[in-house]
Parts: C-alpha cells; sequence; structure tokens
C-alpha cells in the first residue's frame, strides 16, 4: 500500500537503504555474539576452580556483581550444561570436575549428590534433588560418548552413582523426600510423587551410565522410569505427578526434549506443552520459569521489605531456541535466542535474570546463562 504511493525511482532509493540497514544489523548481531562467546568461554574458565569445583558464580572476580555473593557454590546440575558448552568451546575442565565430585560430602556412602556444595566439597544444604546425580551421569557421558574406553577412569563415579539412582528407586516413585530443580517445592515419598524434569533427567542419566558401562539394572530402572513418567501424562506435561499432581507448566519441562531426549520435539504431548508455556510464562519474548514466580531479589527498603518478583531468565530462552530448532523451526528459535541478544545490548556479561524495571538487579555472570548461550550458539551454526 506505501508502495503504491510512490514513484518507482523513490521505491529503487528505499529498497537499497533497507537492505543496507539489515546487513549492517546483522554484522552488529555478529560481532555481539563474537563478543558473548569470548565472554562465556572466559566466564566458564573462571568459575572452574584449581581443585575442579565448578561454581554458579566466582564472586571474586571484579566483574562479579554483588548480588552474586551467595552464588560461589557447587549445583552439580550447573556444571553438566557447563561441562557441555565447555565441551563445545575446547575447554578442559571437565575431569577436574569429576575429581571433585568424587570428595563430595556423603557421595562415597550413597553415591547421591545433594542440592549444592560448598567449594571444598562440604554440604550446603541437605535437599535432595535427584537429577543432580542424573546430571553428573550426563556430564560424563556427554565428555566421553566418542572414546568411551577413557570413561574408565570414572568407572567408580559412574557406577556408585548409577547404583545410588536405583537403590532409592521403589517402581514408581523414590524412597526419599524430593525437591525440585527450581528450590522451592517437595514431593513425598508417600504420595508417590515425582517431579517430571528430575525424572527425565535421572532416567537419562542411568541410560547415559549403561551406554558407558553395560548394566542390565541401569537399564531396567531407567526403562521403568521412562514408563511411569509417560504413562501419567495425555494431553500434555506439567510439574510434577503421583496420588497429587501440580499441573502448573514449568519451564524445565523443556528438559524433556534435551538434554533428557526422551522426547521428539514434536511430540504432541510435547507442543502442546510449549504451547502453554507459551501462553502462561512467556512475558514480551521472555521465559519465566513459571507463573507466579517471586524469586527476583528485594527492594532495599528496611521498612517494607517489598519482593518485587522474577524477571525472566536467559538461559531459558536459550533453551526455547534449542527446542524450537530440535522441531526444525529456525525462525522461531532465533526470536528467543534474539530477545536476550536486544536487551542484553552492549552488556559484556548474561545475568540469571532479566527485569522490566531499572530497581531490581540480577545476580551476573550466571555461568549456566554463559553455558546455555554456548550450546545454542553452537546449534544455530555460529561456533
Amino acid at each position: 500500500m506505501v508502495q503504491a504511493c510512490l514513484s518507482d525511482r523513490q521505491v529503487r532509493d528505499i529498497e537499497p537503504a533497507a537492505v543496507l540497514a539489515e546487513i549492517y544489523h546483522k554484522q552488529i548481531m555478529k560481532k555481539q555474539i563474537s563478543d558473548l562467546l569470548k565472554t562465556s568461554k572466559k566466564v566458564i574458565k573462571d568459575c572452574s576452580l584449581p581443585n575442579g569445583a565448578i561454581v554458579a558464580v566466582n564472586s571474586t572476580k571484579s566483574y562479579a556483581s554483588k548480588e552474586a555473593n551467595d552464588y560461589k557454590f557447587v549445583w552439580p546440575r550447573d556444571a553438566m550444561y557447563v561441562c557441555n558448552a565447555a565441551n563445545v568451546l575446547g575447554l578442559n575442565i571437565q575431569e577436574k570436575f569429576f575429581k571433585w565430585c568424587l570428595k563430595a560430602e556423603d557421595w562415597e556412602k550413597t553415591g547421591l549428590f545433594c542440592q549444592n556444595y560448598f567449594i571444598n566439597g562440604k554440604k550446603v544444604a541437605h535437599n535432595f534433588q535427584p537429577d543432580q546425580t542424573g546430571s553428573v551421569l550426563i556430564a560424563v557421558y556427554d565428555h566421553y560418548k566418542n572414546n568411551k574406553n577413557d570413561c574408565q577412569k570414572f568407572e567408580k563415579l559412574i557406577k556408585r552413582s548409577a547404583d545410588g539412582l536405583c537403590k532409592i528407586w521403589s517402581k514408581d516413585h523414590f524412597n526419599l523426600v524430593t525437591q525440585d530443580l527450581w528450590e522451592d517445592r517437595r514431593c513425598f515419598p508417600d504420595l508417590k510423587g515425582n517431579f517430571t524434569y528430575s525424572l527425565a533427567i535421572c532416567l537419562k542419566g542411568l541410560s547415559c551410565a549403561n551406554e558407558l558401562i553395560p548394566n542390565k539394572k541401569w537399564l531396567k530402572n531407567s526403562d521403568e522410569m521412562k514408563s511411569v513418567l509417560l504413562k501419567n501424562f495425555d494431553d500434555h506435561f506439567y510439574r510434577s505427578f503421583g496420588k497429587i499432581n501440580d499441573n502448573k507448566v514449568d519451564a524445565s519441562l523443556l528438559g524433556l526434549v534435551w538434554p533428557s531426549e526422551m522426547l521428539k520435539a514434536d511430540d504432541k504431548r510435547m507442543k502442546k506443552t510449549i504451547e502453554l508455556i507459551e501462553e502462561k510464562i512467556v512475558e514480551d519474548g521472555g521465559v519465566c520459569r513459571y507463573k507466579g514466580d517471586r524469586y527476583g531479589g528485594w527492594m532495599y527498603d528496611k521498612n517494607t521489605h517489598r519482593k518485587k518478583g522474577a524477571g525472566y531468565w536467559p538461559l531459558l530462552n536459550f533453551w526455547m531456541t534449542i527446542y524450537y530448532l530440535e522441531l526444525g523451526d529456525k525462525k522461531k528459535a532465533l526470536e528467543y535466542y534474539n530477545k536476550v541478544l536486544n536487551d542484553l545490548g552492549n552488556k559484556k556479561y548474561i545475568p540469571e535474570q532479566i527485569f522490566n524495571n531499572k530497581i531490581q538487579v540480577a545476580v551476573s555472570p550466571l555461568c549456566w546463562s554463559h553455558a546455555m548461550f554456548v550450546i545454542a550458539s553452537k546449534r544455530l551454526g555460529y561456533i
């Protein structure tokens, strides 16, 4: 309609300008991606400490925000994603981390990893998150899948961790109280409760262990977990199930496609789940953890301590990028990827969250955020 009102010469003048603008924009984006990849490599190297611990944030670095002081801990789950990114970048931090895992408090006795740890391997919190152990097994497999014989040096880590998961699995639930990955919900054995993401990661971890060191028990338990998970969902997936279901969608359900690889991206139930995620917890292109999330820092007001609520999580946007690439929809994948890049602007570090106000300040840089950026960039062909 606009072009119909213009002369042919005016149209010719506009089109080259638009093309040049698009080329310029792509060049700016290319440089931003290149710079962020360099920063990501530095952040990941800095978060891998000399003793092998991989911390969420190395708060001793001058570039770390003051909000990161409580993040210099090891979450084995985060470390799994970081190890995956390190494989992409050619960083040799994985074996140091696996050696660190062998010394984590109580692992020798139980074969299980808890919520998080101090750098020296002592527990910070004793909450049991089953996916932490599954994540370590996935990390070991991801590092050695192309040369499985080399995994023998960590045979103890593989066997004890896989046996630990099998020991607490009771046909359709874990026999311990379990906590979700966001650290704010629990499932109970008497209610036969399972967190969907956690179970998917555990069954993948056991399958990975079996690929490295064949073991019928691990494979049987992995298959059993998968059967239990799949038979409890008809139309779409939700946060947890058992005698009492938590029917809310949660961004962690993306883990059913990757890294658990339990489902294909075009599975009907998964596509419906993504539809609900986009309807309920994607705000202005940013992916939140779940509806009503309140974890977002506090306003510094000693009298009222008003809680402002959460922002969106860049790492979840990159996770959506991975999902849509698995689905074969690169355009949609780029929308989620570019949303973060556009909001970051000229900032060098990727935070835990991005807020829609100037009051809240996020933990930055979050190593997991940078790891997911690296993984998504690799899949987009930028590495």
